[in-house]
């Protein structure tokens, strides 16, 4: 017997891409990890088509440098590319992106006060998609040793997998 059904990616990609945009304070370490945490994921997946997946920062200091060395030395060790460079968050990015996930209370707040009428971002932490990790923030770890950056992939790798398994379920009911 045959059926005519498609093959779950095939349903997935027929609507517009869902767009993400991770958000920390300088963009240099928490949120572009988890930029490339996510695009690794959708990558093994073969999910590319469908998300379309940016970061920033609150602050604007680390304007167009790559994510911090010490970052992208502990994402590499897991095979991970961090491609991005450091960008301001602006209000106009609560209108071009589906989803803003932060990294702490401070990035939350911070976002939530760019919002203007134009906003239709669903502005949320990203741990609440954790399912391994009971934790509120994802740490800086810019001022800290080396295991802080592993930490802090082991946080994102759980986020972005819960992540990207409730936006599939979302898409599938879409």
């Amino acid at each position: 017997m045959t059926t005519s059904a498609e093959p779950p990616t095939a349903s997935l990609a027929m609507a517009q891409p869902t767009s993400l945009l991770f958000v920390c304070l300088g963009n240099i370490c928490r949120s572009p990890a988890a930029e490339g945490v996510f695009l690794h994921l959708i990558a093994l997946q073969g999910l590319e088509d469908i998300f379309r997946v940016d970061s920033a920062g609150t602050g604007d200091w680390h304007v167009g440098r790559p994510a911090d060395a010490r970052m992208r030395d502990a994402a590499a060790r897991r095979g991970i590319a961090l491609p991005s460079r450091a960008r301001q968050i602006t209000a106009d990015d609560l209108g071009r992106f589906d989803h803003v996930l932060t990294m702490d209370r401070q990035n939350l707040t911070a976002v939530r006060g760019l919002a203007g009428p134009g906003a239709s971002a669903q502005i949320t932490p990203i741990t609440r998609y954790c399912s391994r990790h009971s934790i509120e923030e994802v740490p800086d770890p810019y001022y800290g040793g080396e295991e802080g950056f592993d930490r802090v992939l082991d946080l994102l790798e759980d986020a972005c997998g819960g992540l990207l398994a409730a936006l599939i379920t979302e898409r599938m009911r879409s």
